[in-house]
């Protein structure tokens, strides 16, 4: 098997985190069920407690429906600020031991402990110490996963909730084989589906689809698919990222569906979406439209330019063409998203990526800063 066998990567996961930090700090709240987020008509989920998952309470699902799924559950609205400042604490905890760390959200990053400072040897024994730390200072419980790459490092993290798991090289190969390909990185649900009606459930099944079909099903995910199959991603931990998008969207508390409330919707996330493209500086080429129907069925659209998209007169016009190849006249909207991405190629990988709605990103996140 082709790998970086010198490599030692940690994923760390903070698994329910929302929940979690609003437990500890809140002792009327352990062992409770709750789901984070606004109880509101078209509130969402942005994260549930262990104790609601039971009952089928998720991320990302309306918050009626969860009421409904479990009917004691405990609706507490986020605190974004708070979030963010015990996440600082816990990355100033990864960064005594290595200072390459690549953030994925709030709640998870990698490390690459390959060289790290206290000159530990073991991979797995940082991870342990970094799950102690957490407990100790945090009062909070991490989910480790450690192996030679990314991927199975992030695979592992999610075996052993909320411990720790290692997949060593020498039976990396056989636990690939043995993995659904639901639990696979990067394989959403569509995906998933897709690979079913291909014979593929599990990795082995993945491993023996040849790279062409994989191509040219999968497109350019087919070489990561065929790879990720044999334990293979060369990726490294990225420290500083470029952001590649910047957007917006809105879920509107009742179905649009005239032309007149549709436009004045779009032309309120125009607004939006440009004073957040001042605000970051961000520059980029392509737009995209994000549409979600009435039924939770959702489209994307994009255009590219050639001149980079700043101002409302650069937006507006390619938002308003992009809406004209929308049919809603039997579909009412839910919710409408902008989104500018820095050119093409990010552009495409993006408009196949699955937008998961939530309370949390921006609006949040200003309030509590004024």
């Amino acid at each position: 098997m082709h790998c970086f066998m010198e490599r030692k990567i940690i994923h760390i996961d903070m698994d329910a985190f929302f929940a979690s930090v609003e437990q500890r700090d809140n002792p009327e709240l352990r062992g409770k069920p709750i789901a984070i987020g606004a109880d509101t008509e078209r509130g969402v989920v942005a994260t549930a407690s262990y104790e609601a998952r039971p009952f089928g309470v998720h991320s990302a699902m309306s918050m009626q429906l969860a009421k409904r799924l479990c009917p004691q559950l405990i609706v507490v609205p986020g605190r974004y600020q708070v979030y963010k400042d015990v996440s600082r604490q816990m990355h100033a905890i990864f960064h005594e031991y290595t200072d390459l760390v690549e953030p994925i959200s709030l709640d998870e990053a990698f490390l690459d402990v390959t060289e790290n400072k206290p000159g530990i040897e073991l991979a797995v024994d940082i991870a342990r110490e970094i799950k102690t730390k957490i407990k100790e200072r945090l009062n909070l419980t991490a989910s480790a996963g450690v192996s030679y790459n990314k991927f199975l490092a992030k695979i592992a993290s999610d075996q052993r909730k909320p411990d720790l798991c290692t997949i060593h090289p020498s039976r990396a190969q056989e636990f690939i084989d043995k993995l659904r390909i639901e639990k696979f990185w990067l394989v959403g649900p569509k995906t998933a589906e897709t690979m079913h009606k291909m014979g593929i459930f599990t990795g082995a099944d993945l491993r023996a689809v040849s790279l062409k079909h994989l191509i040219d099903v999968f497109g350019k995910m087919g070489p990561v698919f065929y790879n990720f199959a044999r334990g293979i991603d060369d990726r490294p931990v990225v420290v500083d990222w470029e952001r590649k998008s910047m957007g917006c969207e809105h879920t509107f508390e009742h179905d649009i569906y005239t032309p007149g409330a549709v436009i004045i919707e779009l032309n309120n996330t125009v607004h939006e979406l440009v004073r957040r493209l001042e605000k970051h500086e961000f520059e980029g080429r392509t737009l995209t439209l994000k549409v979600k129907f009435h039924d939770f069925r959702q489209i994307t659209r994009s255009i590219t330019q050639d001149k980079v998209l700043l101002s409302k007169d650069d937006i507006l016009p390619l938002a308003k063409q992009l809406l004209k190849q929308v049919d809603y006249s039997q579909h009412p909207i839910r919710l409408l998203g902008l989104s500018v991405t820095r050119n093409l190629a990010q552009e495409d990988h993006a408009s196949h990526d699955e937008w998961v709605e939530l309370e949390i990103p921006f609006e949040e996140e200003e309030r509590s800063k004024k």
